[in-house]
C-alpha cells in the first residue's frame, strides 16, 4: 500500500483486526475531558449554555461514555434497535475500525512505524523525540479526520438539527485517543434526541462540525504532507478519502446570487419565455405524490442546453430562472436547491470527478426539494469520448451526466431541471448534447430596438439625454416577441437544413400530414447522420411543451393555497383545462428549431477543423521559406 496519487485499497483483514477495540469503544470507554468546556449547562429555552466565570482551564475530569446505551435510549421501551439506531451504532463501530486502519497506513508510510517500537523500548530523546511526537499527533489527526469523514459520508438521512452541535474536545495524543474523543463528542451530540430522525440528523451535524474543526486545526500539525496526496478506498463501504479533500455532509447555505428579473433581459425571447414557463412548471410538483402533472400530461423539461456567443446573456438567464424559483419557493414554503457544477470540481484523483458529479446530480434530483442544476461551460467540464487530450476526470463527468440525464435508472419526477450552457456546443459530446430535451439559442439583443433598450437599461437614470423616437421595452413584450421568434422558424434558418426543406417542397409540396413530417425527418437524417431517434423524441417533447405552453396565471403563485398547495389531482385538472391542441405549425417550427441547431453545431465544428488545417498549412509554408533561407545562407545542416 502507498500513500501517493495511486489508489490504495485497505484489505478487510487489516480493518477487522480493530473490531474488538472498536466494539469496546462503542460499548463503554472512560475519557479525560476538560471541565466547563463547550458542554456547560443548558439554559432552558435559550439554546445557549451557562459557562462559569471561574477559570477551570486546568481542570480535567474523567467521564464514562456508553454510546450504545445512549443510542438505545431513544426508544427506551423497545429492547431491540430500530434500523436507524442500528445504522448509527454500526457506522460508529465501523468508522473506528477504518480510522485506526488508516492511521496504521499513515504510520507505515512515514517514520512513525520505526520510531514506535524504539520508543517503547527506551524513551526517545532530542530531535527524534520531537519528530516522534509530531508524527504521533499527525497520526491521531488522520484517525479523527477519517472517523468524521466516514460518518458524514455513510450516514443516510436528511435535514439538520434545530440547535447547534458542539465541537468535540479533541485529543491528539494517539490515534486511539483521537477516536475516543470523537466518540465522546458524538455521544454528547446525540444525547437526549427525541426520535430517530433527530438522532441521525444530530449525528450527521456532529460529523460536519467535527470536520470543520479539524480542517481549521490542520495547520497546527507537521508531518501531514504525505497524507495530502492519499487516495484510499474502502470498497465494501463505497467510501473514499482523497487526502483532506473530503468534506461531506456540509450544511446547505442559503442561496446567494444576484437574481435578475425578466424585464432586465433584452432579446433571447424564446429562451426567456421558456425559462419563465419552466419555473411555473416546477412549482406544480406535488411533494406528497412526488410527481408533477406536467410529467404525466407531457411537456416537462428535464434537461436543456443554452448556447450562444460570449456575452449574450447565458448567466443572466440562469440568474433569472433561479430568482423566479427562489421567489416561488419562499411563497410556498418549499425547500429550493440550486447548484452549479464547474471546472473546479474536476479532480486529479481517479474516480473523484465522477463522484463529485454524482453528488451534484443527487443533490439536485432530491425529491424532497425543488432543484435547479447548471453545468456552465459544459464543453470544458464534460469531454467528448473521442477526445484523447481530455483528462480522465472530464470523461468520468461525461459518463455520469449521460447516465443521469437519460440512463436506464433515470426517473423524472418533475421537481428539478438541469441546464447545460456553452459558448461552443459543437465541442460537447454528441450523445450528451442530444440528451438535452430543448435547445435555447441565447443570441442576445438582435434588432435596432433591442440595442436601444439594452443601452437605456444599462446606462441608468443619472442623465437628461432624451430617449428619441422609441417606445422603451415595447419590443420586449413577451407574447409579441415570442410569436415573432417562433414565426421565424416556420422556415429553416441554416443553409444545410434549408436545402433539405427546398428539396422536400420541390418533390412533395407543402407538409400537411404525419407521413409528410416523417418523410421530412428522414430526409434530414440522410443529410445529418446525428439526427437520430433521440432527436425525434426531443422534438416531440418540446412540441408537447408548446401544447402545454399555457400561461399559468400569476395569481396561482401569489399565495400557497391558490395552486401550489392543492392536491395533485386538482393541480392536474387545473392545468388540463388550459391545454391547447398540437398544430402543424407548431410541429414544423420545433422540427426546424431543433434541426437548425444540429446543422449549426456541425457547421461550427467543420469551420473550426478547416481553420485549424489552414493554420497548420500556413505554418508549414512559413517553415519551408525559413528553411530555404537558412540553406541559402549556409546555416542549414543536413
Amino acid at each position: 500500500m502507498s500513500l501517493n496519487a495511486d489508489l490504495t485499497m485497505i484489505p478487510e483483514g487489516d480493518i477487522a483486526r480493530h473490531r474488538a477495540l472498536a466494539q469496546g469503544m462503542v460499548t463503554r470507554l472512560v475519557i479525560l475531558q476538560s471541565d466547563g468546556g463547550p458542554g456547560g449547562t443548558a439554559l432552558a429555552g435559550t439554546g445557549r449554555r451557562f459557562v462559569s466565570t471561574v477559570s477551570t482551564g486546568g481542570v480535567r475530569r474523567t467521564r464514562e461514555v456508553e454510546l450504545a446505551k445512549t443510542i438505545a435510549s431513544v426508544r427506551p421501551n423497545d429492547p431491540l434497535l430500530s434500523p436507524a439506531q442500528h445504522q448509527l451504532l454500526y457506522r460508529a463501530r465501523r468508522g473506528i475500525e477504518i480510522a485506526l486502519a488508516v492511521a496504521e497506513v499513515f504510520a507505515r508510510q512515514t517514520e512513525l512505524e520505526q520510531l514506535q517500537p524504539r520508543n517503547a523500548t527506551a524513551p526517545l530523546a532530542g530531535e527524534e523525540a520531537t519528530r516522534f511526537k509530531a508524527l504521533l499527533s499527525a497520526s491521531a489527526y488522520v484517525a479523527a479526520f477519517t472517523f468524521a469523514a466516514y460518518l458524514g459520508a455513510t450516514l443516510l438521512g436528511e435535514g439538520e438539527p434545530a440547535e447547534d452541535t458542539d465541537e468535540p474536545d479533541y485529543l491528539f495524543d494517539t490515534a486511539q485517543d483521537a477516536v475516543k474523543s470523537l466518540v465522546a463528542g458524538l455521544d454528547h451530540a446525540i444525547a437526549g434526541a427525541p426520535d430517530e430522525t433527530a438522532l441521525i440528523a444530530r449525528a450527521r451535524a456532529f460529523a460536519r462540525v467535527a470536520l470543520e474543526g479539524l480542517i481549521g486545526r490542520k495547520a497546527r500539525f507537521t508531518g501531514l504532507s504525505s497524507f495530502e496526496s492519499a487516495h484510499i478506498r474502502i470498497e465494501q463501504d463505497d467510501f473514499t478519502i482523497n487526502g483532506f479533500d473530503v468534506a461531506p455532509g456540509q450544511k446547505r447555505k442559503p442561496l446567494s446570487m444576484s437574481f435578475k428579473k425578466p424585464t432586465e433581459i433584452v432579446g433571447n425571447h424564446i429562451a426567456k419565455h421558456q425559462a419563465m414557463r419552466l419555473a411555473k412548471m416546477l412549482m406544480a410538483y406535488d411533494f406528497e405524490r412526488q410527481m408533477n402533472p406536467f410529467v404525466e400530461l407531457g411537456g416537462f423539461l428535464f434537461t436543456f442546453i443554452g448556447d450562444g456567443m460570449p456575452g449574450t446573456g447565458k448567466t443572466m438567464l440562469i440568474q433569472m430562472l433561479a430568482g423566479l424559483l427562489d421567489e416561488y419557493c419562499r411563497i410556498a414554503g418549499y425547500p429550493f436547491h440550486y447548484e452549479n457544477f464547474g471546472v473546479e470540481q474536476i479532480s486529479s484523483y481517479q474516480g473523484k470527478s465522477g463522484q463529485n458529479c454524482r453528488a451534484f446530480v443527487d443533490n439536485v434530483v432530491n425529491p424532497k426539494a425543488i432543484g435547479f442544476g447548471t453545468i456552465d461551460d459544459v464543453d470544458q467540464v464534460a469531454a467528448r469520448r473521442s477526445d484523447d487530450r481530455a483528462s480522465a476526470g472530464q470523461h468520468e463527468v461525461t459518463a455520469v451526466l449521460m447516465e443521469s440525464f437519460a440512463g436506464a435508472s433515470t426517473v423524472v419526477r418533475g421537481n428539478c431541471t438541469f441546464g447545460m450552457f456553452s459558448n461552443y456546443p459543437e465541442n460537447v459530446d454528441d450523445a450528451l448534447r442530444q440528451r438535452a430535451g430543448a435547445r435555447w439559442l441565447v443570441d442576445g439583443p438582435q434588432s435596432r430596438d433591442d440595442y436601444i433598450d439594452i443601452f437605456a437599461i444599462l446606462v441608468g437614470k443619472n442623465h437628461s439625454i432624451p430617449l428619441g423616437e422609441h417606445a422603451l421595452l415595447a419590443g420586449q413584450e413577451i407574447k409579441r416577441a415570442v410569436s415573432t421568434s417562433y414565426g421565424e422558424h416556420s422556415r429553416p434558418q441554416e443553409d444545410g437544413l434549408l436545402a433539405v426543406w427546398e428539396r422536400y417542397e420541390k418533390a412533395h409540396g407543402k407538409l400537411g400530414t404525419i407521413a409528410d413530417v416523417g418523410t421530412y425527418l428522414h430526409m434530414i437524417k440522410e443529410a445529418e447522420p446525428r439526427f437520430t431517434g433521440r432527436a425525434i423524441k426531443n422534438i416531440t417533447d418540446v412540441i408537447k411543451m408548446r401544447a402545454m405552453d399555457v400561461d399559468l396565471p400569476d395569481e396561482w403563485f401569489a399565495t400557497p393555497g391558490a395552486f401550489m398547495h392543492k392536491p395533485y389531482d386538482d393541480k392536474k385538472s387545473m392545468i388540463e383545462a388550459l391545454r391547447a391542441p398540437i398544430t402543424m405549425e407548431m410541429v414544423l417550427q420545433e422540427i426546424n428549431r431543433y434541426a437548425d441547431s444540429e446543422f449549426r453545431y456541425a457547421d461550427k465544428a467543420d469551420e473550426a477543423a478547416v481553420a485549424e488545417i489552414i493554420r497548420r498549412e500556413r505554418q508549414r509554408e512559413r517553415a519551408l521559406r525559413a528553411i530555404a533561407a537558412m540553406k541559402a545562407d549556409g546555416r542549414w545542416e543536413e
